[in-house]
């Protein structure tokens, strides 16, 4: 079956920068589960998924215009320390989970002080060029709640 939008998609995925530093890597875990076509992985994922089939191995080089984006100068605030999730002591470098109007969003910590922390809050991976290397598990087509939610329901994707 290939993939197309209302489907839903599990893979493993193991991730690289530009200078072959490994990133993250999801084989021993639960495979990732998304709704194809709803934007929930980034674009240029996306892109390659698209038309493949369960079974399927490649690797796909990833531009920050199809990823994360470009990094922003200037992105730093200043946040209370109690805002931050993830870590009860922090350190310059470490990646904070801090709550906004459209979400949980992921910040890196530039600064401590004893009640404030200045965070990039540019996402980690801004700016940076990724390779993927991608092992589609499984296709299914998507039940009409996910469709309705925007997203995968069960093991590797959302749960209510």
């Amino acid at each position: 079956m290939p993939i197309e939008k209302n489907q839903v998609v599990l893979f493993h995925y193991s991730v690289r920068d530009e200078h072959g530093n490994a990133i993250e890597d999801s084989h021993g875990g639960e495979p990732n589960a998304y709704l194809h076509g709803h934007g929930g992985v980034i674009r240029g994922l996306e892109e390659a998924i698209e038309g493949r089939d369960a079974g399927d191995t490649f690797s796909v080089t990833v531009t920050p215009d199809k990823a994360y984006g470009p990094r922003k100068e200037g992105a730093v605030q200043r946040v209370p320390i109690k805002h931050l999730m993830g870590a009860k002591r922090w350190k310059k470098g470490m990646i904070a989970q801090v709550q906004t109007e459209q979400g949980p969003r992921h910040v890196v910590v530039a600064k401590v002080g004893h009640k404030f922390a200045d965070v990039d809050t540019n996402h980690p991976m801004a700016g940076k060029t990724l390779t993927f290397d991608i092992e589609i598990i499984d296709v299914r087509a998507a039940e009409p709640e996910e469709i309705a939610h925007g997203h995968a329901h069960g093991p590797g994707g959302h749960h209510h």
